[in-house]
């Protein structure tokens, strides 16, 4: 069978350089992948970058701990506290104090991460002016790059200043720095300070001091600003490149799998006739293996070189794309590599083999008999797994639909969930692909000549050929369909909670994130006809089943303001029984009961007993907490909603409203407006992940169905003879295989459709028994232009290797052997 195997290799080499090329370009795809994610499991320690220099850095509580029976829980607090007064005067008997102060700048012409600090703390970066002096008065300031020079005057979110001077940027900040007066005016509050002493006598000092840090050395660098990001950087590219690895992975080992078993199935005749020379069936399954062991190892190998070679490209693009931090590279990993070639071999030996399992239990005569006709395209092992499958699919839908439809809108679910449809779906398509291909041809064929009823015919009677051609393109266009529709739904219902809960006439958002001041809010509330609620963003914090600290984003506003100006989703209460002693809660918390008692944590840290006053419905889990301001402590107002009193003008309330905020800067915008203004959107790292996995999908779809074109077309020479012996002329020939293989397109398409829908019809159920009312969101450009892709490849491949096998005469054609 050795030598069988190696003339099977020579003669059929357009099958065998197909499948060489799908299993390549898959192991290629994990092999970087694996790469990539070995590579950012560990961020490097980083170290202190703002006060690179400063002797010794104080700051103020800025985490939770509670004790528990397994550990203490820590969370980072949504109001820092400030170091004491008192703790501050013992340190300015040690030595010179410097106190920080950061806050966002918005400037014109200027960078859109500026960042405020006092010229005081410039030296502990450290940072030398380049050109200039120091700010001296409130209206100058110092910037750090090249975006203004000495004597620019820059209009800022607070009033015109200018540049006196510049400093070399670090690479870590777009600084602004002010007079330390002129930042204290701007950011008030201090959490953290500098003190020129010895490390010893202000850890001394701070002693007793509830949650005040002492930093030196390289801890210095937890006074940075989110001194976490690479740990961050690092946790977000495990999630976009494991999805994206997840995802590639899977259309890998289904595309190869596919590929192969094609390959196999089209060489039914060859094993007929072995059958009937005396081939046993394990000789044939014997050589069959042989045959993608050669070509499996050859592939996998070629796939790990290519991979090698294409995943510092993506770390480039990472990091160009700011996905990674400055410094991400590929590392020397080898278990990235071990992973793809033994999956790629692992694949190409499954699909041989479970191609080749019925051709070598099939009878000689039976095996030239069903060579030109697919008679029985499902075999029973395939109706097994893909009901299976199926029903697996339809009842944890369900399952998750009746206990916890949360569950379906998180992103590691319907990011999850499509492939098991999509596998299904594909171990069904055979079954699927005759009534599918009538229904699509059913109007072509009304019109005169036989080309749509062959085409129709083709395509229903070559199921496998059909189903292998279609398989690429029902995995592309149901993960785009499920991956961006499932985002755009979501975005879409949290949109609408928005909607809904904003009884406000108008939203008067501040210009920077200090928020709004005390003399602002009164001008606003001074206001004819209007009815304020102002509103601080904070945090509660809850321990549930006695081990787990959950923080729950929450707003402080007072109760009257509140039931006038939103409509909660309560399930149970009522918005104006909120007070000091009370709280607004959602339905995921362990106590949900009006009435009952909670204990929970502030937002700067202290402790408090509340009672619930009402229940949300939990809804897309955006609703949050309520408390009121004296709950809320050091949270500034930064969020106004106005509703007008009976009879008020509108016109006349909002020029009311935009004079009072005018020499603060802040936006008086309508309801409508605000709702556009704050409409939800994928994040760029989740956003740039699933294009990533669609891009890849499409390009390997793309070579798939070159590759399955190109082994079909081969297969179909003395059809394509007997078409040209009939009198059909050559590009009649071609004008059949392209519209073929429009209508192959058409089928994994609706396929592909089917599964997306499917897909977004369970969020939209798990939506409604949340109690959001959305509509289904479906990326109607984003599936017409993959689909148009897949299209224009598979027309191409297929005309193109029928006209190459045109260029012979049909007597010639008739001729060939296969």
């Amino acid at each position: 069978m050795l030598s069988t195997t190696l003339r099977s290799l020579r003669t059929r080499w357009v099958t065998f350089v197909g499948s060489f090329v799908a299993l390549s370009v898959g192991v290629a795809l994990i092999a970087v992948m694996g790469l990539v994610l070995a590579s950012s499991l560990d961020a490097p320690d980083r170290g202190p970058e703002r006060f690179a220099v400063a002797p010794v850095v104080v700051k103020g509580q800025d985490t939770i701990e509670v004790p528990t029976s397994i550990g203490d829980r820590t969370q980072k607090l949504a109001q820092p506290r400030p170091v004491p007064a008192d703790t501050i005067a013992k340190l300015r008997d040690l030595g010179t104090v410097v106190e920080d102060r950061s806050f966002a700048v918005r400037a014109e012409g200027g960078p859109a991460d500026l960042v405020g600090h006092p010229w005081s703390t410039a030296a502990f970066a450290p940072y030398e002016l380049d050109a200039g002096r120091a700010p001296g008065a409130a209206d100058e300031v110092v910037v750090s790059g090249d975006w203004a020079r000495p004597g620019t005057r820059v209009r800022t979110d607070s009033g015109t200043v200018r540049v006196v001077g510049t400093v070399g940027g670090l690479g870590f900040e777009n600084a602004v720095f002010y007079t330390d007066a002129g930042a204290a005016a701007l950011s008030p509050r201090s959490l953290q300070l500098v003190v020129d002493a010895d490390a010893a006598a202000v850890r001394e000092a701070v002693r007793g001091s509830e949650g005040v840090q002492v930093l030196t050395g390289d801890a210095r660098r937890y006074a940075d600003p989110d001194p976490d990001r690479d740990s961050k950087a690092l946790t977000a590219m495990n999630a976009m490149f494991g999805t994206a690895g997840g995802v590639t992975g899977f259309v890998s080992v289904f595309v190869v799998a596919s590929t192969f078993a094609f390959a196999v199935g089209q060489r039914r005749r060859e094993f007929g006739l072995l059958r009937t020379a005396g081939a046993t069936p394990g000789q044939i399954r014997r050589m069959v293996v042989h045959e993608a062991l050669a070509v499996g190892v050859l592939a996998s190998a070629t796939g790990c070189v290519l991979g090698s070679h294409g995943a510092p490209e993506l770390a480039e693009w990472a990091v160009d794309e700011s996905l990674a931090p400055r410094w991400f590279t590929i590392g020397d990993y080898t278990w990235p590599y071990h992973l793809a070639f033994w999956t790629g071999l692992l694949v190409a030996l499954c699909g041989a083999l479970a191609a080749s399992w019925r051709a070598g239990r099939t009878g000689p005569t039976e095996a030239l008999r069903e060579a030109s006709v697919d008679t029985r395209p499902m075999t029973w092992g395939r109706w097994l797994f893909g009901a299976a499958l199926l029903i697996t699919a339809v009842v944890t839908l369900s399952l998750a639909l009746v206990t916890n439809p949360g569950d379906l809108l998180q992103r590691k679910t319907y990011v999850s969930r499509p492939m098991l449809l999509i596998t299904a779906v594909a171990l069904l398509a055979p079954v699927l692909v005759r009534p599918l291909t009538r229904l699509i041809a059913w109007l072509p064929a009304q019109l005169p000549g036989p080309g749509a009823m062959l085409v129709r015919e083709n395509a229903a009677t070559a199921v496998r050929r059909t189903t292998a051609v279609a398989a690429p393109v029902l995995v592309t266009v149901a993960l785009a369909g499920s991956l961006l529709g499932a985002t755009a739904t979501l975005n879409e219902a949290k949109a609408t909670e928005v909607r809904d809960r904003t009884a406000a006439d108008f939203v008067v958002a501040p210009a920077g994130d200090a928020g709004f001041d005390e003399a602002t809010l009164r001008r606003l509330r001074a206001v004819s006809g209007a009815k304020v609620s102002a509103s601080s963003s904070t945090a509660v914090y809850v321990l549930e089943d006695g081990v787990a600290l959950i923080r729950s984003d929450a707003r402080a506003a007072e109760p009257e303001p509140l039931a006038a100006t939103a409509r909660l989703p309560l399930a149970a209460g009522k918005t104006g029984d909120l007070d000091d002693d009370s709280i607004i809660v959602n339905e995921e918390w362990e106590k949900h009961t009006v009435g009952e008692r909670v204990d929970v944590w502030l937002g700067d840290g202290t402790r408090k007993s509340l009672k619930i006053a009402a229940v949300m419905a939990i809804g897309t889990g955006n609703n949050g907490v309520y408390v009121t301001p004296r709950n809320a402590p050091a949270a500034p107002v930064d969020r106004v909603d106005v509703r007008l009193a009976a009879g008020a003008d509108p016109a006349t309330v909002a020029a009311g409203l935009r004079q009072a905020v005018r020499a603060s800067g802040a936006e008086v915008l309508t309801k409508d407006a605000w709702v556009r203004a704050t409409h939800p959107e994928t994040d760029r790292t989740t956003r740039t992940g699933f294009f990533l996995v669609l891009g890849i999908a499409l390009l390997y779809t793309g070579i798939s169905l070159a590759n399955t074109m190109v082994m079909a077309t081969s297969d179909r020479v003395r059809e394509l003879a007997a078409l040209r012996l009939v009198g059909a002329t050559r590009w009649q020939v071609l004008r059949l295989v392209g519209a073929e293989a429009l209508m192959v397109v058409m089928v994994g398409g609706l396929l592909g459709a089917l599964v997306a829908g499917l897909n977004l019809v369970g969020m939209w159920g798990a939506l409604g028994l949340l109690s959001v009312r959305t509509s289904v969101e479906i990326p109607w450009a984003t599936l017409a232009a993959a689909l148009g892709a897949c299209a224009l490849l598979a027309v191409i491949s297929a005309v193109a290797s029928a006209g190459l096998s045109l260029r012979r005469s049909a007597l010639e054609l008739a001729n060939v052997r296969e």
